[in-house]
């Protein structure tokens, strides 16, 4: 079975944007030739990224006009958008997707291939950990307090305990963590 990993940068208050949509110019506090080689080693994992609608949009506005290599893999693998607003999805490689998420995504997980990955799409990213598809979480915690935006993670009634895989700093001082949802033990939910 493939494995789902959600990535997201955030801040060290927990924020994954800024009070406004797209308010990201923190990364430039994350961002360095160690976090470009992560995202390439990363992408070539791949096969397939998934995208809730706000997510999709910014990221096909942004990478269909943009070069380089991180471009070249960003319009080239296979993307899905989860909506039920969109028309159409015209970003190359792109699925629309209107149905259920969780049972989309439990449906591809069980195809061959590569990792699957979410980047951004928090609301999609909660939707899929709350329904235990999420095999994996990385986080990379940029070395800033933003002092007020989204939250990275949603309210929920119950702790969710993550086990630590990994921490590999970056000269950057961004920390880019590894988490296996599960019981503070390790062991992932059955």
């Amino acid at each position: 079975m493939r494995k789902l990993i959600i990535w997201n940068l955030m801040t060290l208050d927990g924020f994954f944007e800024g009070p406004h949509p797209w308010a990201l110019d923190w990364h430039q506090y994350a961002w360095g030739a160690e976090m470009e080689a992560f995202s390439l080693e990363q992408g070539r994992a791949a096969d397939t990224l998934l995208f809730g609608r706000r997510t999709y949009e910014g990221m096909a506005a942004y990478w269909a006009t943009e070069d380089g290599e991180i471009a070249d893999m960003m319009n080239g693998i296979r993307k899905v958008v989860f909506s039920t607003t969109l028309a159409r999805a015209e970003w190359n490689n792109t699925d629309l997707v209107r149905d259920d998420a969780a049972a989309e995504v439990a449906r591809r997980k069980a195809l061959p291939g590569k990792d699957i990955l979410v980047f951004g799409s928090s609301e999609l990213g909660d939707t899929l950990l709350r329904a235990g598809l999420v095999d994996e979480y990385r986080i990379g915690v940029a070395p800033v307090v933003l002092g007020g935006g989204h939250p990275l993670f949603k309210p929920a009634p119950q702790p969710l305990p993550m086990a630590l895989l990994s921490a590999r700093p970056l000269q950057t001082g961004c920390v880019i963590l590894s988490y296996r949802p599960g019981t503070a033990g390790g062991s992932a939910p059955a």
